[in-house]
This record gives C-alpha cells, structure tokens and sequence, in this order.
C-alpha cells in the first residue's frame, strides 16, 4: 500500500447490518459511518469472508470526510 494509505476494517451481522467499523467519528453510528464511506470510496471497498470488509483509504481523505459530518451524521455535500 502506498505511503499514508490505512485500511479501515468493517464487521457486519448476519442480517447485513454494520456492527463495527474503523475510524469512526464520535457521535456518528457504525452504519451511517460506513454509508459515507461508501459514498465516497466504494470503489475502495472490498469485502472479505466472514461477514467482513476493509477499505483502502488514505488518512488525508479519511480525515477530511471526519469534518466533513454534519451534526445528524450525514455526509456534508
């Protein structure tokens, strides 16, 4: 991985849901968390087995989605 590149891992249950995600910010749920990130780099996404996931992000564009939430947890336009 390139350098400054960080893999923010995501654990989902069985009925899909998210129930864990890296890099979260405070106040924010591990769901909406990982619609932002889905919104802005899915193409960085990839999932793993056993209801597990990991994107390839770097901290710059991770750092900049983190100020970029709104107070309700939505992603700012």
């Amino acid at each position: 991985m390139e350098n400054g590149g960080l893999l923010i891992h995501v654990r989902f249950s069985p009925d899909g849901a998210v129930t864990e995600i890296g890099e979260r910010p405070e106040g924010t749920s591990a769901q909406t968390w990982f619609n932002v990130l889905s919104q802005k780099a899915g193409m960085s996404y990839q999932p793993l087995s056993g209801g597990r996931g990991i994107f390839r992000v770097t901290r710059e564009q991770v750092d900049a989605w983190k100020t970029g939430q709104g107070a309700n947890g939505a992603a700012a336009s």
